[in-house]
């Protein structure tokens, strides 16, 4: 089934965009898509993202690439590095996404929205923004807007270029999301302005809110500050039950953390469906 599905792309792209996806380095080992790509295996991992509102289902999926080098785990921002080095960076964010989508698929069945990350260098350099990709989701009828492109929007200093990236995005039908809100140089004009469809607050917020009870007590209020722009809040970081609580408290419905599901292969998350996934800490 994944040999066909990746046959039946190469078809595509090679016909519309021109793109040879065997390039990619693309290999199948029982059923989990990897690559191997600039010296480096290249691995996908999903972590959930909870939605209290419903304990039936997650929203959806992180996606997060795992590369290595041989057996041993190198941290994502050295691949990428390793990638802008050799002016690659652009083919890497290419096999990133398609290796995501290609496991996306042997998710559960309700696997709800596909979060990905974008390299902030890729909103300044790169002109119609996830063209490529779109050709990529539509071969296997995943539509746009079941994707959530996430941006650091912090990264990313001159306003007109992230304006363009993001209208160019929403124009083909993507989800909007901003990532680390909150943090030392969140650019809270950006979000009355751009309005994104979710907002992940900072990493270290519900750690602070933990210790810090001023804090604590500021975390309601941004919840409501982003609800109040239209956005769905997500508070990230979540390692304890207390946190857990914390959150819960502060009004977020939307939650994501090593406490409610690590990083793990698509495979793993089918086989702890029916005890694992869309349900809470009690």
């Amino acid at each position: 089934m994944v040999e066909q599905r990746i046959e039946e792309l190469k078809a595509s792209l090679r016909d519309t965009l021109y793109l040879d996806l065997d390039d990619f380095g693309l290999e199948i080992e029982n059923e989990v898509v990897m690559s191997k790509f600039i010296g480096l295996w290249l691995h996908s991992a999903f972590q959930p993202v909870i939605n209290l509102r419903s304990h039936d289902e997650v929203l959806g999926y992180e996606a997060l690439l795992r590369p290595a080098i041989g057996a041993d785990p190198i941290n994502p921002h050295f691949a990428f590095d390793l990638a802008d080095k050799q002016g690659k960076l652009v083919q890497l964010d290419r096999v990133a996404r398609t290796l995501h989508m290609l496991n996306y698929l042997h998710l559960p069945a309700k696997r709800g929205l596909l979060f990905l990350n974008v390299h902030p260098k890729l909103l300044v350099s790169v002109n119609a923004h996830g063209k490529v990709f779109e050709r990529i989701l539509h071969t296997h009828s995943v539509p746009t807007h079941q994707v959530v492109i996430e941006i650091q929007e912090n990264l990313v200093e001159v306003d007109k270029q992230l304006n363009e990236a993001i209208e160019n995005y929403r124009d083909r039908g993507y989800r909007i999301g901003f990532d680390g809100f909150a943090g030392k140089r969140t650019n809270f004009n950006r979000l009355l302005r751009l309005t994104p469809d979710y907002i992940k607050l900072d990493l270290n917020l519900i750690g602070e809110a933990e210790a810090n009870l001023k804090a604590r007590a500021v975390l309601p209020k941004l919840i409501e500050i982003i609800q109040g722009v239209g956005a769905q809040p997500i508070i990230l970081g979540i390692e304890n039950q207390t946190q857990y609580q914390i959150a819960i408290d502060s009004g977020a419905k939307l939650l994501q953390g090593h406490y409610l599901g690590q990083p793990e292969l698509a495979s793993y998350w089918v086989r702890q469906k029916s005890e694992h996934v869309g349900q809470v800490p009690a």
